[in-house]
């Protein structure tokens, strides 16, 4: 096609192009040579005694509960039950559903200071309490 002008204007297809990746680590690069970080040993942060650390005997209106604390590398890593809730079948039935939910929340959580379980009230309550006094005996900030 020609111009008035005298310039030829001519369109071609281009070949589509593939997309360029947006995530920022594939699209930065680095230019420098980095020395891989040097792996740390697990330690327990100062002060933090290892060990199995048993709670208080905690009384509730169903009976005692006491826990132990297990910690290493600075870690809750286990709480171990020593003793629940013990007046009938109720007591062991509930026990039994809030005790492994309340050690699920308090592995995951670093803390005694979770939620109690609906509906085990005096499970919850005695076993935070007493899983706080082996969390302090332990030095471990919870």
């Amino acid at each position: 096609m020609t111009m008035a002008s005298g310039t030829a204007v001519t369109t071609a297809a281009l070949p589509p192009q593939p997309a360029q990746p947006t995530h920022p680590a594939t699209t930065a690069k680095s230019t420098t040579s980095a020395t891989p970080p040097t792996p740390v040993a697990s330690a327990a942060p100062a002060g933090v005694k290892n060990g199995s650390f048993s709670g208080d005997a905690v009384q509730t209106p169903y009976g005692v509960v006491q826990v132990e604390a297990v910690v290493s590398g600075g870690k809750l890593i286990d709480v171990i039950p020593l003793s629940l809730t013990d007046t009938g079948s109720l007591s062991t039935e509930i026990d039994n559903q809030a005790v492994p939910m309340l050690k699920s929340e308090v592995l995951a959580s670093q803390t005694a200071k979770v939620n109690a379980i609906s509906g085990a009230t005096y499970t919850s309550q005695g076993y935070l309490t007493s899983l706080q006094a082996a969390l302090d005996a332990a030095n471990l900030a919870g």
